[in-house]
């Protein structure tokens, strides 16, 4: 089976649950721990591409880093993907990647279908 990815918060419950889903899915998963290792620029555009989704959807509203850098202020995508990297509590989770696709698995359990797919 080709690699699953998945951008992880092991603080996130929902993010903890859709790894066990993931785990019971494959034994060949890479756990991006985005939140003690940082990402590159490159891979977070990357995964925007895949989840067709722009900087601003995927940001998380109710974060404190949010209504402290991005509410209300006119930033450009480029400029969210910065803010994004540097405080990574921004980020929607959990990410999952498989087969040049991407999800945001809220619910976990949307994993399953999609890795179906």
């Amino acid at each position: 089976m080709k690699q699953i990815k998945i951008f992880h918060n092991n603080r996130c419950s929902k993010s903890r649950q859709a790894l066990a889903i993931v785990n019971q899915l494959s034994n060949n998963v890479q756990v991006i721990d985005y939140m003690n290792q940082p990402v590159l620029k490159s891979e977070l555009i990357q995964v925007l591409r895949y989840l067709e989704m722009s900087p601003q959807d995927l940001l998380r509203k109710n974060e404190a880093d949010y209504k402290e850098h991005v509410k209300g202020k006119d930033l450009n995508d480029d400029q969210m993907i910065d803010l994004m990297l540097k405080y990574p509590k921004l980020i929607e989770r959990p990410i999952v990647i498989f087969d040049g696709r991407a999800i945001v698995a809220r619910p976990p359990e949307m994993v399953n279908a999609f890795i179906a797919s």
